[in-house]
């Protein structure tokens, strides 16, 4: 208990501590491979029983549970990853793909990839995510442009973008929801 406090406050939250990288985790004092396997066990399982439930149901359905989703999934990372919830007709779930990792304030990101990516799976639709490692969610002027940039292209091959969340640890931003994405 005594370890598990002192990590929880290491780390700030739960999520924190589950979303270290191993390698931090394994040099901390009472953690070996065995407990931190654990540790990423305990924060994958969800994030799967999520996945499993959202494939026989509409995923997008609940906006909020699909911001809350990819804030889990990358929120916590302290460099920027960009991903997509790739999506079939009934907007169930095909795929969360994380495809581009950056540094601690971008990300390159290729629109090939994510529309090559999405042929492959035959979506219908996606949603674009990645986090900001800064703890501020708020879209950037790249952010903006990218998500014209990408919506622009997928209608050009009939899938839709439903939205682009950007997430930090504890906040997040759903461009759909504000309006940005016609």
């Amino acid at each position: 208990m005594a370890i598990a406090h002192r990590l929880l406050a290491r780390y700030g939250s739960l999520e924190g501590l589950t979303g270290a990288p191993a390698a931090k985790l394994l040099t901390e004092t009472g953690l070996g491979p065995a407990k931190v396997a654990c540790l990423k066990a305990l924060a994958e399982l969800p994030l799967r029983e999520i996945e499993e439930a959202a494939r026989d149901r509409p995923l997008f359905s609940d906006a909020s549970s699909v911001t809350r989703y990819i804030r889990k999934r990358i929120g916590h990372r302290s460099r920027e990853v960009f991903g997509c919830l790739y999506l079939d007709a009934r907007h169930r779930l095909l795929a969360w793909e994380e495809l581009f990792y950056g540094s601690i304030n971008r990300t390159h990101v290729h629109a090939r990839e994510v529309l090559r990516r999405g042929l492959q799976l035959n979506a219908a639709a996606v949603v674009l995510g990645h986090n900001h490692p800064s703890g501020v969610a708020e879209p950037s002027q790249a952010d903006l442009h990218l998500t014209t940039e990408l919506k622009e292209l997928l209608d050009r091959v009939d899938i839709h973008l439903l939205d682009h969340v950007v997430v930090a640890r504890g906040s997040s931003v759903s461009m759909a929801a504000r309006g940005l994405i016609s």
